[in-house]
């Protein structure tokens, strides 16, 4: 079994991070998709062995001549592209079954060419997978918004309850299948406040969101286990119900969000440190530290690789854990 990583940006906290988890967890079953010369000197600025001599292999997809940590360039930003590209001819020939993704910084990608709005978006066109789902989890919070990248304005509009139905199914599956709980619980956010006050305050909960949320209890998912699927709760009172204590009563194990903040502001305020992007529904493992490029402290040795670790150590899991499935 082995565990693909993209470099990311070679500019960003990518590099940095990627060597030190490798030497904290050692990296015979990695291939890193990137840059040997960034990697063995940001090796050495960190004082690490290189991931080669961690026992990792590093597909040498570019060979940059000299990258500036903080310092991004319209090379460094077709690097990234071409990183993600090596790593998805190496999935579709199933030499890796999960991938750890470096961040990217997402104008230098489009500059480049790169006609997604983020790795979520581009992995599923290139594994051919139609719907998929972006879940963060943390030791204490997991949540999957129903909405990704697009303006707040827009989210009323794009709620479905076809696309909650699939959102809520994906989660659902994801609990069971990858994470082994017998019995998921998952809690599902209405969109206004006070889950919209009998329809005093918009009327999406009624219209939209309570009929995906039986749609899904009433389909063939219940066929195939037993689950709890609860909703719409008030937005700003259920992340305290579900997350696990000291902040919350734990009663549920993952949140569905109606858009991109709602999940992921109480989700980066517990669990900042050790949070991971995990992609629901595409036929390999994909997961990702949840922050981006940090320019301002790329090479300055102040990286915090808890996330980073924590994206590795699930990407493992895991993959281990639907590799003992299907055996």
């Amino acid at each position: 079994m082995r565990i693909g990583i993209t470099l990311g940006d070679p500019a960003g906290v990518g590099p940095e991070l990627i060597v030190r988890a490798l030497a904290a967890g050692g990296g015979g079953d990695a291939i890193v998709f990137g840059d040997a010369g960034v990697l063995e000197r940001a090796a050495e600025a960190a004082g690490v062995p290189s991931p080669e001599a961690c026992g990792a292999r590093v597909e040498a997809v570019t060979r940059l001549a000299e990258v500036q940590p903080g310092r991004p360039t319209p090379e460094g930003g077709a690097a990234q592209v071409a990183y993600l590209e090596a790593a998805m001819v190496a999935a579709r020939r199933g030499e890796i079954a999960a991938l750890v993704t470096a961040p990217i910084h997402k104008a230098a990608v489009i500059a480049a060419g790169f006609a997604f709005p983020g790795h979520t978006e581009f992995l599923a066109a290139r594994l051919g997978v139609r719907r998929v789902a972006m879940m963060l989890a943390g030791p204490h919070l997991r949540v999957v918004p129903a909405t990704t990248h697009i303006a707040l304005a827009d989210v009323p509009r794009a709620l479905t309850v076809d696309g909650i139905a699939h959102v809520c199914a994906l989660t659902l599956s994801a609990l069971a299948e990858q994470f082994g709980i017998a019995r998921p619980r998952v809690a599902v956010c209405g969109l206004n406040p006070h889950a919209g006050e009998s329809g005093h305050f918009g009327d999406e909960e009624a219209r939209v969101i309570a009929p995906a949320i039986a749609a899904v209890a009433e389909g063939p998912l219940a066929e195939r286990f037993e689950f709890e699927l609860s909703g719409p709760h008030v937005p700003d009172a259920i992340f305290r119900t579900a997350a696990a204590p000291p902040f919350g009563a734990g009663r549920h194990d993952a949140v569905v969000a109606m858009y991109h903040d709602q999940g992921l502001i109480p989700l980066k305020l517990i669990d900042f440190d050790e949070a991971v992007n995990l992609t629901l529904g595409l036929p390999l493992v994909r997961t990702s530290p949840d922050h981006g490029v940090a320019y301002d402290i790329a090479g300055t040795g102040r990286v915090r690789e808890g996330s980073f670790r924590a994206a590795l150590r699930m990407a493992r899991d895991l993959a281990g854990r639907r590799t003992t499935a299907a055996s």
